[in-house]
């Protein structure tokens, strides 16, 4: 089975959306391995999205990132990688679909989008390792 990072960000926890978004893993059969709550510091925060540095967003990214606490998942489940982006929708909440959860719950992405998902299994796992520990992630 494949292993996903998912990080409910500060809007998601602000908005107080935490159960409905993980009842969604769930109830999609998706189980999850790892989950605790992160308050992002700036320097975890320019490792996680080091790749962006170059963005015109960057800095709003960071300031938007470390404003409130987010929770860490690892997210296990066949094709967990797509499974998992395919139910957060789209980047930007205003082409999310209905039914996705940016669609549902976030509204503008200036205002936040609720969610990041692990793009491919090289990031999955350089994610999972900057937010979890090894005795952290468990298998039952």
């Amino acid at each position: 089975m494949e292993e996903t990072l998912v990080l409910i960000k500060p809007d998601g926890v602000l908005n107080k959306k935490v159960g409905k978004i993980i009842n969604r893993f769930e109830d999609k059969g998706l189980k999850i391995k790892g989950m605790k709550m992160v308050w992002i510091d700036e320097e975890m925060a320019r490792k996680h999205y080091n790749h962006l540095q170059e963005k015109v967003f960057f800095d709003r990214l960071l300031k938007y990132i470390t404003e409130a606490p987010v929770i860490a998942m690892v997210i296990c489940g066949k094709e967990a990688i797509e499974v998992v982006r395919t139910m957060a929708g789209e980047t930007n909440p205003l082409d999310a679909l209905p039914g996705t959860i940016r669609g549902d719950f976030a509204l503008d992405i200036e205002d936040g989008n609720m969610i990041h998902t692990s793009d491919s299994k090289e990031n999955a796992e350089r994610e999972k390792e900057l937010f979890f520990l090894k005795d952290e992630i468990f298998n039952y």
